[in-house]
This record gives C-alpha cells, structure tokens and sequence, in this order.
C-alpha cells in the first residue's frame, strides 16, 4: 500500500473502466477523492474494508478482484499475466489450439504442465460482438464460450495429444455446458483453425464414438476458430492465483467425469 503512485493509477484505470460495477465505481471514486484529504494508508485500508464483502463472496468484476487482491496484500492474486505471446506472430513451429470445456478455469493446469506446452491463455471466443467481457458472455447474450488458447511447440507435442488430454478433462456428451456449469457461454467446442486440425478433431471424435466409452453420444460440435479474446488478468492462471478454490472445483469436475466414465463402462458391460 505504500506504492501510492500506482494504487492511484489503477483506481484511476478502473473508474474509467466500462466493465467496473456502478456501485464499485462509487467506492473508488470516494477513495480517490480522499486522498487529496486524508491519510493514504487509511483511505486504502478504507477501500479494502468496504470491499471485503463482496470480494469473500468472489462477487467482484475480475479488474477490481485483481486490485483488491493487491489492497489486502494477496501476492499471488495480484500477479500479472504476460499475454505478450498471444499477439505476436508465431514461428514455423509454433501452432495454436483453442478448445472450450465449460469453466476455463479447469482446462489451464492439465495442458500447461505438459511438456511442449509454451502458454495457455483463458478467453472468449465464438461470438459476434467485439471486446466481451465475463459479465457480457456470462449473460449469454453475445454468443461466446469461455475458452483456453494452447500455444505449442510441434516439434515436442501434437495437436492429436492435445484432442487425447482434452476428451479426458469434459464430458463431450453434453452440449449445454459442463458439470456444474451450465448455459450456452460453457458449451464444449473445438475450434479448428486450418483443414489439418479439422481432419484431426473429426477423426478423432469419431474415435471416441467408436469405442463406446459413454453412455451417450458424443455431442461436441467442430467449429471454424474466430478471434480469440484474452480474459481479464482476474482469470489467467486462475490455479496458480486462487489454488484452494481450484482444487475444490477441479476435484468435484474430477469425481464427476471418473463416474460419468465407469457408467459408461457397466452399460457396456451388461449391454453384451
């Protein structure tokens, strides 16, 4: 909090910001008013405490998550992301995947830690107005999905293990979201980007279909990629930011997906 410089450019920021709530733009601009009259380290403890309740209740816009989490001196929530790789141009061996799963909170860790991995990027993709933010795809109104971009190293990992990793982290026999998440935003889709990775995902998928691992059908749709748009900071490498929070929803993902798995299997079994 002593960084005053900073804290007052970024309350500056997010009162300009169009995606900061009317009534956290209220607290801010009370906080910034302030501190032209009162102590700085007291405005900002101020801040944090009117905050508070909604940031316990994880009911923040994702800017203003980020800056409380530097006012109550949260190091890992307050991290930065480079995204600088996202925009630059990619050399001949390096490609890129996009696939949507439900939460993209749950899809970063399984395909970061792979090896060949260099990035993976949570965002939103698939819909028709430009610049979407959570709470505009949340309202299920703009036609994206929350999504994760893969930057990869061809030469150590290929696109058909990324289709292997992500069959196994969805349950690609629902097309209205994923486990608890529900609504046209966390629908699943791969999106391709060239005809080599639409070959690939078909063939794929038809694999899956073939071998009768689920009950179900497999409902996932291919589609043609778009623009892929970057979250909010507040969502990349959420594991890494918030790892209590994430281990809870990434286990009950898991348990979910183990025994969608073993019903497929004793259908199979008692269907001979």
């Amino acid at each position: 909090m002593n960084d005053l410089p900073n804290l007052s450019e970024q309350v500056y920021n997010l009162i300009l910001n169009p995606a900061t709530r009317d009534w956290e733009r209220q607290q801010l601009v009370a906080a910034k008013n302030a501190l032209t009259e009162r102590n700085v380290a007291t405005v900002w403890a101020e801040l944090e405490y009117r905050l508070r309740p909604l940031a316990v209740r994880n009911n923040l816009t994702p800017a203003v998550a980020d800056f409380y989490a530097i006012l109550s001196h949260d190091e890992n929530g307050g991290q930065s992301f480079d995204l600088t790789i996202h925009f630059a141009s990619d050399p001949p061996w390096q490609k890129r995947a996009i696939f949507a799963g439900g939460c993209f909170w749950c899809l970063v860790e399984p395909f970061e830690l792979r090896p060949g991995i260099i990035a993976v990027i949570s965002g939103y993709t698939g819909g028709k107005t430009a610049a979407p933010t959570y709470e505009t795809v949340s309202s299920q109104n703009t036609g994206h999905v929350e999504a994760v971009e893969i930057i990869f190293d061809s030469r150590e990992i290929d696109y058909e293990d990324l289709l292997e990793l992500y069959w196994k982290l969805i349950d690609p026999t629902d097309v209205d979201g994923q486990i608890n998440d529900r609504g046209s935003n966390y629908r699943p889709v791969i999106f391709v980007r060239d005809r080599q990775q639409r070959q690939a995902a078909e063939k794929s998928k038809q694999a899956l279909n073939d071998a009768r691992k689920f009950s179900k059908p497999i409902v996932v749709p291919i589609e043609t990629a778009t623009k892929f748009w970057p979250a909010e900071n507040y969502h990349q490498q959420f594991y890494r930011k918030h790892p209590q929070r994430y281990r809870l929803i990434a286990r009950t993902r898991k348990q979910y997906l183990l025994a969608l798995r073993v019903a497929g299997k004793l259908k199979n079994i008692f269907s001979k």
